[in-house]
């Protein structure tokens, strides 16, 4: 089954797009919001409707993370990812989105630490290289162009089901959309604590900035076979 044949097959069951917050308000004391782990409702798109499909990755877009351990602050951000978003009528509810994350590109303040995230007391990288975000469903949030996005994260092994806030913008030019969340790396079964002086803490906040581009068309299909449209799959 090909990758694209699994993406549509996801928008056909109502798969959603979005990466932005429902009005979220940045004024001192802000925090991220925390990712729920909860599953929301469907809006399945009308029986022939087409998929328009979006890429996007480094270094339009960016995907950035930050976290504290008593002494100190450290912020970071990964070198080398790439999503797709399938937008049905250009309406996001009915849309979808999958990030695929390479772990080892992950880059922090500190060379040290760098190389510490990437061994076995955190991401474990050469046994889980990747992480994987993919939307199964959109609800609209409190203002226009914001929405809270549901789907499935799997990350060092462990998937979880989780919703976020995010801020979407659709254009004749792509897709644009923004985020922020915080994720508890214990429920992903990262749990090493720090040294017992300077205890490392438990929540990772997570800030996504999405530039999608028109995809590239595929290539022409032999006569007699048809394209796929967002309800079809293998």
């Amino acid at each position: 089954m090909s990758k694209l044949t699994t993406f549509v097959g996801v928008l056909a069951s109502g798969a959603a797009l979005s990466l932005g917050a429902p009005g979220c308000d940045k004024s001192p004391p802000y925090q991220p919001p925390r990712a729920t782990q909860v599953e929301g409702g469907l809006h399945a798109p009308p029986p022939g409707a087409k998929a328009a499909f979006y890429k996007f990755g480094p270094p339009d877009s960016k995907i950035t993370f930050a976290a504290a351990k008593v002494t100190k602050k450290h912020d970071g951000s990964f070198g080398a990812f790439d999503g797709t978003v399938g937008l049905v009528n250009g309406d996001p509810l009915m849309s979808a989105v999958q990030v695929n994350i390479d772990l080892a590109t992950l880059t922090t303040d500190s060379e040290k630490l760098s190389g510490h995230l990437k061994g076995a007391d955190f991401f474990d990288v050469a046994k889980f290289p990747k992480a994987t975000f993919s939307s199964s469903s959109i609800r609209p949030g409190s203002t226009p162009s914001t929405y809270n996005v549901t789907g499935k994260l799997n990350l060092h092994g462990v998937t979880k089901p989780l919703t976020f806030p995010a801020r979407i913008t659709v254009s004749a030019d792509g897709v644009s959309a923004e985020g922020d969340l915080t994720l508890n790396r214990k429920d992903y079964g990262i749990v090493y604590p720090g040294m017992p002086d300077d205890l490392i803490g438990d929540d990772v906040s997570i800030k996504l900035l999405i530039r999608a581009m028109p995809a590239k068309a595929e290539p022409a299909k032999a006569e007699g076979s048809s394209a796929p449209d967002a309800r079809s799959a293998d």
